[in-house]
């Protein structure tokens, strides 16, 4: 089971010595395929050898994988598990290499599934899949993996196996789990689990409502405490929720109930990091009962401050009027919170995102802001307009990372939107800024070195880089014979110097941002008056606030006309029911 990852703007693969995200696929799957493994689903006298690879931490040998299978009697399935848009050219670079080595090859994950969910026949660059004898998965493996694994057998694997239109649901299912090495390989020992799929809204631009559906499906809190349980008992206690919004999961509080008794009445050390709307605070106890159960990181999809941009997305459950609310309530209770912040809506112009950046600073009291270029994914609502429109789109998968600009602009070229993104960076994690952020971190309890190395985090991997943080690790790593296919393998002395070379650059930078703002950190922390630390977005919330506050008046024109084309919605379904019915 490999979880690919994908190319850089050199063509090199993606990897490092220690990475940031925990693969929540592959940890599913590998809890899948040992419990067939415990099940014996290939008969009594056949074992089942396991081999979890998260390519983002771990370079990917073909040759030395495909010897192992035939020592091991030659009957074997390389599985490519979790393959996004972007990652799928690796993918099926790395499926090549396993074919011609005899290997039998499958690729699942939210690029083949969105794809066959979205749009019309087998897509040519799923048709090169095929072609070359490489099966498809569509849909979600719970219960599913048996037929796989006994067509691998036999060697008798279809081309599509398509669970697109039967998703499975979640309760009772097998613990997602990796062994304690493979979790060792990421940054923090995370491992990560999901709590429920599936989402009720329909924002445009998203691939989860297609691929996972709108119905969202959940597990309960014994299978929750089970997890952490079996997960504990190997020495892992920190863990990623990857659910897309937490709050929406029906069994929210069972499950942090749960997680406060493991805590507070047997003494489990553990922590959370999970992924909650901008609406969550307004449910009765969410947050505090968050806190309680060792939540220390929320990630949050503001995604814009524009009523105009929200709209076209389809995103009006997101209302800016309660973001500063939400944010203060967070901070109450001591935890980091991040957000997602998409740029190249319509509305969209170079000066309205320094506007809209330099008024979330003051106004909001959010920790790390990341931002992304709106992405037509393959598998979202966006992709597929544009594709049945024939709008140019970049043919190139690896460029659909969220991080490059992949279509045009109505205002704004490719160069002005990429320096914009450029600029979105540099303008939030300004000094100024990043000294505001402690501030505020000291002043709410939270840990201004934990802050403070997030932040730098962040903003090393985009300044020297040049990949988005989500994509970040330790310690670059880059395999010379491992570049992606067209471009030229370099010299062995080229290459080695350029690498070692960038290496002592990039540190020796980055050594320089730590000094400098490790004294500012020391200030804050010596500075006697450090709590009593407030500005505007950290002052309690005013009834009165919309006359007062920027953010909420900077575009009345947009949400005038978002009321207008609602008033005229309504008055056109109207007419037509009033047509209808005489």
């Amino acid at each position: 089971m490999i979880k690919p990852s994908h190319y850089d703007d050199d063509g090199y693969v993606i990897q490092w010595a220690k990475s940031a995200i925990p693969s929540n696929t592959l940890a599913a799957l590998y809890g899948i395929a040992d419990d067939c493994a415990e099940r014996k689903v290939l008969g009594a006298d056949v074992g089942i050898d396991l081999v979890p690879i998260d390519e983002t931490n771990t370079r990917v040998h073909p040759e030395r994988l495909a010897a192992r299978i035939q020592r091991d009697g030659g009957t074997g399935l390389v599985g490519l598990v979790g393959v996004q848009s972007n990652q799928y050219p690796r993918a099926l670079d790395l499926a090549r290499r396993f074919r011609a080595l005899g290997c039998q090859v499958c690729i699942g994950g939210f690029h083949v599934s969105g794809t066959l969910a979205m749009l019309p026949g087998v897509q040519p660059e799923l048709q090169e899949a095929i072609d070359m004898g490489v099966s498809l998965f569509a849909g979600e493996a719970e219960g599913r993996l048996d037929e796989v694994l006994l067509d691998a057998q036999a060697g008798a694997m279809k081309p599509i196996y398509n669970h697109m239109d039967d998703l499975p649901g979640m309760e009772g299912t097998p613990v997602p789990i990796l062994p304690r090495e493979r979790i060792g390989r990421t940054a923090g020992r995370h491992t990560s689990f999901d709590s429920g799929r599936g989402c009720p809204f329909q924002c445009s631009f998203c691939t989860i409502i297609n691929v996972q559906g709108r119905k969202s499906r959940y597990r309960t809190a014994d299978d929750i405490e089970r997890i952490v349980r079996v997960n504990v008992a190997q020495g892992v206690n920190r863990f990623f929720i990857t659910d897309d919004n937490f709050a929406r999961n029906r069994n929210w509080e069972q499950i942090f109930d749960r997680l406060i008794a493991l805590r507070e009445g047997e003494g489990f050390d553990v922590k959370y990091i999970i992924q909650v709307d901008t609406l969550c605070h307004k449910i009765p106890n969410f947050i505090e009962k968050a806190g309680r159960a060792g939540v220390k990181r929320v990630f949050i999809g503001l995604e814009n401050i524009n009523p105009e941009n929200l709209a076209a997305a389809s995103k009006r459950q997101n209302r800016i009027t309660e973001y500063r609310r939400m944010l203060q309530a967070w901070r109450s209770i001591g935890v980091l919170t991040y957000a997602g912040y998409i740029l190249g809506f319509p509305a969209d112009t170079p000066a309205s995102i320094q506007r809209d950046i330099d008024i979330i600073k003051r106004e909001l009291p959010v920790d790390l802001l990341e931002f992304f270029y709106l992405t037509p994914l393959p598998g979202s609502a966006d992709h597929k307009t544009l594709f049945e429109k024939g709008v140019p789109m970049d043919a190139d998968l690896n460029r659909y990372d969220l991080n490059h600009s992949t279509t045009g602009h109505p205002t704004m070229s490719r160069a002005e939107l990429e320096q914009a993104y450029r600029d979105a960076w540099a303008t939030y994690y300004s000094p100024e800024h990043v000294e505001t952020i402690l501030r505020r971190a000291r002043a709410s309890g939270i840990s201004v070195g934990n802050t403070l190395f997030l932040c730098l985090w962040f903003y090393g991997c985009v300044t020297l880089e040049k990949i988005h943080p989500l994509e970040g690790g330790w310690w670059r790593k880059k395999a010379r014979t491992d570049r992606r296919p067209g471009l030229p393998i370099e010299n062995p002395v080229t290459f080695y110097a350029r690498y070692w070379s960038d290496q002592v650059v990039k540190h020796w930078k980055m050594l320089q941002l730590v000094v400098r703002y490790g004294r500012l950190r020391r200030q804050i922390k010596a500075d006697p008056n450090a709590r009593a630390y407030s500005d505007l977005s950290l002052e309690p919330v005013k009834d009165d606030e919309l006359d007062e506050l920027e953010m909420f008046t900077l575009s009345q024109s947009a949400q005038n006309a978002v009321s207008k084309a609602r008033r005229d919605a309504a008055a056109s379904a109207a007419a037509k029911a009033r047509a209808a019915a005489g």
